[in-house]
């Protein structure tokens, strides 16, 4: 399967697990595949799920419905449990 590739990229940063990190490295390493074509490949694909049709680069983000938060939640950066 062919796949386009896109004009332009941006950089995504994830935290994982460092042992996670190193067997999945080790993964892609045996498909001779980069870390970032597998990480671009999964995201295709939960797109086309998601979305129910292919993906193609020209295809415009989609909006994030936006809700009111619950009441007495602020839509800042909360701060996680045991950290300040």
């Amino acid at each position: 399967m062919a796949v386009e590739l896109e004009d332009r990229t941006a950089r995504l940063t994830i935290l994982i697990d460092p042992r996670k990190k190193s067997f999945f490295e080790r993964l892609c390493a045996e498909e001779d595949a980069t870390p970032s074509q597998v990480v671009r490949r999964l995201i295709r694909r939960y797109i086309e799920e998601r979305t129910g049709r292919p993906w193609t680069p020209a295809e415009e983000t989609p909006r994030a419905r936006r809700r009111a938060p619950p009441r007495g939640v602020s839509r800042g950066r909360e701060a996680l449990p045991g950290r300040r």
